[in-house]
């Protein structure tokens, strides 16, 4: 039975959001535990798994693993979280450096996002602060539908597999100093603060979705965007008044840029591989993730079906398709590897009634469901999937579990979700999903999904 994950939403606000989705969930089960190792390694890029496809080799190419989480949470901790290790290293140097490992693969937002506890204090000190013109600290403000995560906006060398970034902007959650206070215009009504590793299921974040900065157009004026906002943060504390950053996926930076696009190479989109799982799931699942689509031998465009997507001049946000649900197109729908479960809205399904499966749906036995989902250019393609009884279905050991959902709606988010249908990461179990960057030629134009 599925233990160990809570209809924890952490998805990109649909309206005026410069991302799809986002974000992940742990259990109310979890342990207390709020900060990863100050030093950590990839191990989770070399556990077994009693499912495998694909795996790290390859400059343009890492392992992509969906196990039980952080280290620091304890065994079995998280479900359908896929994870990979990165690298970062103070501006310039070659020792100074760390390798994170369980970093969240987030197909749904955008930039990359660390616990700043899970650093080693040498390198946390030696990241250098992103400043405003008038020499101020710059913080940010990112918004999800249940919850938001703010922090001091810094700088590092990052790596992951063979691909760099030099001085890029990441954001450090639960930043101390004037940082530790949030400003009232990101807190208000914005849910839940995320800050933790217990808050996360996850050491990091990296959104590698379909725009190229976190918050595009929108804030290259002051004010920012519903889903991201900078704000600029002298001794005395962030000030409320949000500054204009420019959108650019070169150096000099400004706001936090999509890491794919920001690679000199490979850098027009990702694809994600993951075998499929059985209906119990499996402890482990080991995958890829490769940089890139079209540039090298292991990232040609396979795929049957390209979706465009919105992109950030739209009035809905990016990343967004049709979703075709019982006859009713939910135009707000997206593919996002950030959701751990399919989240969509039916209530003839029956409801889980168990405690801490509130929201959850219990089919009595395996239930074919079959939405199809079209791009902006009109491609439709079938997305059905077996959906199993959250429950009863999976093992206790399961880690990576296939074919669950919950309703978005329960417990009621700060804006009601009627028009999406969230394909979360049980729907890139058994194949290979494409995400191409706005503004890029991947085969054809981006942004789309593809699979």
């Amino acid at each position: 039975m599925l233990k160990r994950v809570t209809v924890l939403l952490s998805l990109c606000l649909l309206a005026a959001c410069s991302s799809g989705g986002g974000g992940g969930g742990t259990s109310s089960s979890s342990t207390s535990s709020t900060s990863a190792t100050s030093s950590t390694s990839a191990s989770s890029s070399t556990s077994s798994s009693s499912s495998s496809g694909g795996g790290g080799g390859g400059t343009n190419n890492v392992a992509l693993t969906v196990d039980g989480g952080p280290a620091s949470l304890g065994a079995n901790t998280t479900t359908n979280i896929a994870y990979i290790s990165i690298t970062l290293c103070a501006p310039g140097s070659t020792t100074n450096c760390q390798t994170v490992d369980h970093i969240q693969v987030d197909t749904g937002s955008v930039g990359l996002r660390l616990v700043g506890s899970v650093l080693n204090a040498s390198l946390l000190s030696a990241l250098p602060a992103e400043n405003d013109a008038t020499g101020n600290p710059v913080g940010e403000c990112y918004a999800y539908i249940t919850s938001y995560a703010f922090g001091s906006v810094r700088t590092a060398d990052f790596s992951a597999g063979g691909e760099k970034v030099a001085g890029m902007p990441l954001q450090i959650l639960g930043d101390s100093g004037q940082f530790a206070k949030t400003p009232s215009s990101c807190s208000t009504n914005a849910g839940t603060p995320t800050a933790t590793v217990s808050d996360l299921g996850a050491n990091g974040i990296i959104g590698i979705g379909t725009t190229m900065t976190d918050c595009g157009n929108a804030c290259t004026i002051a004010g920012g965007s519903a889903a991201a906002t900078y704000y600029s943060c002298p001794a005395a504390g962030c000030v409320d008044a949000a500054i204009a950053r420019t959108s650019t996926t070169s150096a000099p930076f400004q706001q936090l840029p999509n890491p794919v696009a920001a690679f000199p190479v490979d850098n027009n989109g990702t694809l994600i591989s993951l075998p499929p799982v059985a209906a119990q799931g499996a402890a482990t699942l080991t995958g890829s993730l490769i940089f890139g689509i079209n540039t090298q031998s292991n990232n040609q465009l396979t795929a049957g079906s390209i979706l465009t997507t919105t992109t950030t001049t739209s009035p809905n946000g990016s990343g967004l398709i049709t979703a075709t649900y019982n006859g009713t197109a939910l135009t707000s729908s997206f593919i996002d590897s950030g959701s751990n479960l399919y989240y969509f809205v039916d209530s003839a399904i029956p409801a889980c009634t168990q405690t801490n499966y509130t929201g959850f749906y219990c089919p009595t036995s395996p239930l074919l469901l079959s939405p199809s989902v079209t791009g902006q250019n009109g491609t439709t393609a079938p997305a059905s999937f077996t959906l199993y009884n959250a429950y009863s279905t999976p093992a206790a050991t399961s880690n990576a579990v296939p074919g669950i959902g919950a309703n978005p709606n329960i417990p009621k988010p700060p804006q009601p979700i009627n028009n999406s249908f969230d394909f979360g990461l049980p729907f890139f179990f058994g194949k290979t999903i494409f995400t191409a960057i706005e503004g890029r030629n991947a085969g054809t134009p981006g942004p789309y999904f593809a699979f």
